[in-house]
């Protein structure tokens, strides 16, 4: 879809009038789910997901066929500070790695029927150091946040968004941190496997991104302490708003950039479920504040949009019961 923005106030009021879920639809769906063949509340959490969803696709009886899952890629300039473990450059080698189908995301999406789509955005000019003032320009942040909206399937029924960009929990951890409050040492972890050292200079890089850009509105900070491909996971979020597409989240990076959203516009992360809690300690609380229950709990911190795509299967599994399973009248069992 083409972006209905040029600037962060459009972008601000296209958040402001996102839809709400199909009410009749979601009733319906509540309905049929107290006649199928099953003790109440017997498939737990799966019914909710599963009334949750139909609310969405507008349909009592949803089928879930067409994931989609979106990498995006950025480089930051804050990783010259010293705050990953890993140098710059293996952005670029991953990028080529997903292209290639040889990464962890390749297989999941596989696994599980996704159709998959990778967005490099400008890696050979990473953003500017947030300790020094804002990552982005707005203009940039504009083009980030348009590039996620216009790669959103229209078609695909489900959503899933994940991120490659060496360094990019700090960015993470920072807008976390001017978004929730809290010192910069309890959103700070050690990412990708810091030791003790390199996890006292990220926080303290986090810090002094925080000193230089203390504004605190939400789109702001997305644009002063973010990066491209975060930016550009919070566009195709609310490009799926829009659309009707529900969303599983990925890990702290894809659930900071959602928290930017949560926090410009009430109710915009109601299409989103989170997938799962990672080892990054921080994520758990981020999820906390959000509201967001994770589906699943493996201890991943790969992110790439992993443990998102793992959850489809618990969302498919959920669909499928719904929709599937016969009710009491059509199967002839007595329901008393």
């Amino acid at each position: 879809m083409p972006a209905p923005f040029s600037d962060l106030s459009g972008f601000r009021a296209l958040l402001q009038g996102l839809p709400r879920p199909h009410a009749a639809a979601q009733a319906a769906a509540r309905d049929r789910n107290a006649q199928l063949t099953k003790p109440p509340g017997a498939l737990g959490r799966l019914e909710d997901l599963a009334i949750w969803y139909a609310g969405w696709r507008g349909t009592a009886r949803p089928v879930l066929e067409r994931p989609q899952v979106i990498v995006f890629a950025g480089n930051h300039g804050v990783t010259a500070r010293g705050v990953s473990a890993f140098p710059a450059e293996v952005t670029v080698q991953m990028v080529a790695n997903f292209q290639a189908g040889g990464a962890a995301i390749n297989q999941l999406a596989r696994a599980f029927g996704a159709e998959m789509a990778v967005h490099a955005l400008d890696l050979d000019r990473p953003t500017a150091d947030f300790t020094q003032g804002p990552a982005m320009t707005e203009a940039e942040c504009v083009a980030a946040l348009a590039t996620g909206l216009q790669a959103v399937n229209p078609e695909a029924d489900l959503l899933v968004v994940g991120e490659m960009g060496i360094g990019n929990t700090t960015p993470a951890a920072a807008i976390a941190c001017a978004l929730f409050g809290g010192a910069p040492g309890e959103w700070t972890g050690r990412g990708t496997g810091l030791d003790d050292q390199g996890l006292a200079i990220k926080t303290q890089v986090v810090a002094e991104g925080l000193a230089a850009n203390p504004g605190r509105d939400p789109l702001q900070v997305l644009c002063a302490l973010g990066g491209r491909e975060i930016a550009a996971m919070a566009g195709a979020i609310a490009a799926a708003h829009a659309l009707r597409i529900p969303v599983i989240l990925d890990g702290f990076i894809c659930t900071a950039a959602a928290a930017t959203l949560a926090r410009a516009a009430e109710g915009a992360l109601d299409h989103c479920v989170a997938g799962h809690a990672s080892a990054e300690a921080a994520h758990r609380a981020l999820l906390s504040q959000l509201g967001l229950p994770p589906l699943l709990d493996l201890g991943l911190r790969l992110g790439e949009g992993s443990g998102a795509a793992l959850a489809i299967a618990v969302l498919k599994a959920a669909v499928a019961c719904h929709s599937g399973m016969a009710t009491f009248a059509e199967a002839g069992v007595s329901d008393c």
